[in-house]
């Protein structure tokens, strides 16, 4: 086992794996106590509890703890944001704001996310996140060149001699 932490960049990458996962841990913790705290807080003071006071709780909540642009909150956020939107179009059918859908809107949906995502990719690279871009330029652009198996086996980079 020992021969695995020789490398010191698997270390690095086993490092940096357990800070990403504490940091996520502590972020969900943080705002689940602030979430809980501020929603008990409205509660007390208004003697009821209202709809308001899961929104605004959130709200504040989610300002104090995943309001900083780093790659953990930035994950957690837009995992979040592709929920909300499959869950408000489908409060949107409940609620009769738009009709029920006759066939399964999914293939619309896939259509959609796989157009507008290769469209941003090759015309505008740079509003996609840059981990995203590195993905898609390795998975449409560096796969235009291969010298050997390798590339497809390994890793598909241009060699410089």
């Amino acid at each position: 086992m020992t021969f695995l932490f020789r490398s010191g960049s698997l270390r690095e990458k086993f490092r940096a794996i357990a800070q990403a996962t504490y940091t996520h841990s502590r972020n969900l913790a943080c705002f689940v106590f602030t979430y809980k705290g501020l929603q008990a807080l409205q509660q007390h003071l208004q003697g009821k509890q209202l709809q308001s006071h899961s929104f605004l709780a959130a709200c504040l909540g989610g300002w104090l703890v995943f309001g900083e642009n780093n790659n953990i909150n930035s994950q957690i956020n837009m995992y979040l944001l592709s929920r909300i939107l499959f869950a408000l179009s489908r409060l949107a059918v409940e609620k009769g704001f738009i009709p029920q859908p006759k066939k399964d809107p999914f293939p619309l949906f896939a259509t959609l996310v796989w157009g507008i995502v290769l469209w941003l990719f090759e015309y505008h690279p740079h509003t996609l996140q840059p981990s995203l871009q590195s993905s898609m330029n390795y998975l449409y652009h560096d796969s235009n060149t291969w010298h050997d198996i390798s590339d497809f086996l390994i890793y598909n980079k241009p060699k410089t001699n």
